[in-house]
């Protein structure tokens, strides 16, 4: 259902690649959960999306963890559509899409999550201010991203304390060969 629906507003916004639709399961959705992988959210724990353009990661997480606050947001108002229309009709109260730059959400958030929207220095930047000093997860307060490639340079000018987590040793295929996820302590 989920794949059906995606294709359907993908025919009026464009918020997936095309030639992405093939693997949607594959690129959007376990790529997604793979941050699922490293943090177990509890219940009532408030999370970001920043940049989550039609809803990943923060739809498939919001499946997963019925009981986690979710609020997605992102700069294109027409994807901030989809994104509520998607959560509305799959039925997912943890949900609320909005649109606006991530710098000028308030409020404060358990965590940041974001799929590759910007290099890490400048993504700290923009949400340093939003992350809750109280912790009640496993992992304490902070950012998961995901991101591919080489990110020793990127990584370098991060003062706080960080860690990588491959997703090649959780999932198979080659898709997932560079990609990881980033999670960084505030």
């Amino acid at each position: 259902m989920l794949k059906a629906l995606y294709i359907e507003w993908n025919e009026q916004i464009n918020v997936i690649s095309r030639k992405d639709t093939e693997n949607f399961y594959e690129r959007h959705v376990l790529h997604s959960l793979g941050i699922a992988k490293v943090m177990q959210f509890k219940k009532g724990t408030r999370v970001m999306d920043v940049g989550t353009g039609g809803g990943f990661p923060g739809i498939p997480l919001a499946i997963m963890f019925p009981e986690t606050e979710f609020l997605l947001v992102d700069s294109i108002g027409k994807k901030i559509k989809v994104v509520n229309e998607v959560a509305k009709t799959l039925g997912l109260k943890n949900v609320r899409g909005i649109h606006e730059r991530a710098e000028k959400v308030e409020g404060n958030f358990d965590f940041i999550v974001s799929r590759a929207v910007t290099q890490m220095p400048e993504f700290i930047t923009w949400v340093k201010n939003k992350i809750s000093k109280t912790s009640m997860n496993k992992l304490p307060n902070g950012i998961l991203y995901l991101k591919g490639g080489d990110l020793s340079e990127e990584m370098k000018p991060v003062k706080q304390w960080h860690k990588e987590y491959p997703l090649k040793d959780i999932y198979e295929g080659e898709f997932f060969e560079t990609k990881k996820v980033i999670y960084v302590k505030f």
